[in-house]
């Protein structure tokens, strides 16, 4: 395949992998280091986060507000405002059933429509982690079953407008939750 900027074809070149290395491996993620040849020819070290799936979920009542997370997230060193999700289990079918066990965990709730608003990848050069992002409505409340990591997660409701508002002065910075809500956003407005 050729593709085509503002001045002209560019070639399409590929990456060779030579082998791989696995620096450090846990439940959660494994460190790799792979030996490659770059598409200039060099060759070179890679080393990148082999990481599972996520799921994000924008749940939406039926008064247009959204479901909201608010907890310490430690990686960050800071409480955040997130929409319910977490990471694609063994045990899950696929992402959707991911997103509705997450969305049951961490919210209590349940949902009787569910759609498919997107899919980020968050940090490309570093890891090869996918978020799925759903909409879901139709909610109805069941009770939380939180994790040992999860008990100062405070559950709450805001309107859209308000959600899109966190979003626009960063205070919403996790990326699938801000993907999620501008991506309804420009859904509604249309």
């Amino acid at each position: 395949m050729t593709l085509v900027d503002g001045c002209g074809p560019i070639s399409e070149f590929g990456w060779k992998r030579l082998g791989t290395d696995v620096v450090h491996k846990n439940r959660w993620f494994e460190v790799r280091a792979d030996d490659v040849i770059r598409p200039d020819g060099g060759r070179d070290v890679y080393s990148h986060v082999v990481a599972p799936n996520s799921v994000t979920v924008l749940a939406l009542d039926g008064a247009d507000r959204v479901v909201l997370t608010r907890q310490w997230i430690y990686t960050h060193g800071s409480v955040q405002w997130r929409l319910p999700g977490g990471g694609v289990e063994r045990e899950d079918v696929d992402p959707l059933a991911a997103a509705r066990r997450e969305l049951a965990e961490e919210t209590g709730l349940r949902a009787s429509a569910w759609e498919p608003l997107g899919v980020i990848h968050s940090a490309d050069s570093l890891s090869n982690h996918v978020d799925r992002i759903f909409l879901a409505t139709g909610l109805t409340c069941h009770g939380q079953s939180l994790g040992p990591g999860e008990a100062d997660l405070i559950v709450t409701r805001l309107p859209f407008g308000d959600v899109l508002d966190l979003v626009g002065s960063g205070q919403l910075p996790h990326a699938g939750s801000a993907h999620a809500v501008l991506a309804m956003a420009l859904r509604m407005s249309r």
